[in-house]
């Protein structure tokens, strides 16, 4: 596995790739945004570990333009920060986890083995704050009539959203394109009313829609 760390703390950011290194995982580490980007499309790695707060170019701001720059790469946050606002921000704007700092090593390897088998991560201590964000967004009632707005293919791949399943896999099982998957998957967020996939993720395993799959 090769993963990107984006970090503007020289301490952490050495540290953490010397951890990550003696687990057997490639890691390359950039200090600023506008570097993390090079290497990006330098290294295409894996997995990019991605810090919320940096000077100049923060964590927001990078992840964008990775997305903009068509970067299928997963982006995952790794961040101090357990504010709400942040977690709800980075996982609208794209980021395929959420992850802190705090967590323990073996935690960020197992986490990071999700991620490349293409799931969506949140980690633990911030689920029922997401869950409750989500609540508070939208009236379960609403979300719930939504749902028989879905068209069979659309409540399948809500499912796979369920799992945390990245698009490629998703296409992979259902014999369609990534792009159809990325239609259908903006559909759903329409029809459903949420921002993000990991919004639409909660809102199915809630509605018990991930024991089905």
């Amino acid at each position: 596995m090769r993963v990107l760390l984006i970090d503007d703390h020289a301490l952490f950011r050495v540290g953490l790739q010397g951890l990550l290194e003696r687990r057997g995982i490639d890691v390359a580490a950039a200090g600023t945004g506008r570097e993390g980007l090079r290497l990006a499309k330098e290294q295409s790695p894996d997995i990019i570990l991605l810090d919320m707060r940096m000077p100049g170019m923060d964590g927001l701001d990078v992840l964008q333009r990775l997305l903009e720059n068509d970067i299928a790469i997963p982006i995952v946050m790794l961040t101090t920060s357990s504010e709400e606002s942040d977690l709800l921000a980075a996982l609208r704007a794209g980021a395929q986890g959420y992850l802190l700092k705090d967590m323990e090593p073996d935690e960020l390897v197992a986490a990071l083995a999700q991620i490349a088998a293409g799931k969506t991560v949140v980690t633990p201590q911030l689920t029922g704050v997401l869950i409750s964000a989500i609540k508070g967004d939208s009236p379960s009632v609403a979300r719930g009539s939504a749902l028989s707005e879905l068209t069979p293919r659309e409540q399948e791949i809500l499912r796979y959203l369920a799992e945390g399943r990245s698009n490629k896999v998703m296409a992979k099982h259902l014999g369609i394109s990534d792009g159809t998957v990325k239609l259908h998957v903006k559909a759903i967020l329409r029809k459903l009313g949420v921002h993000s996939r990991v919004e639409a993720a909660v809102f199915a395993v809630e509605q018990g829609l991930a024991q089905k799959a």
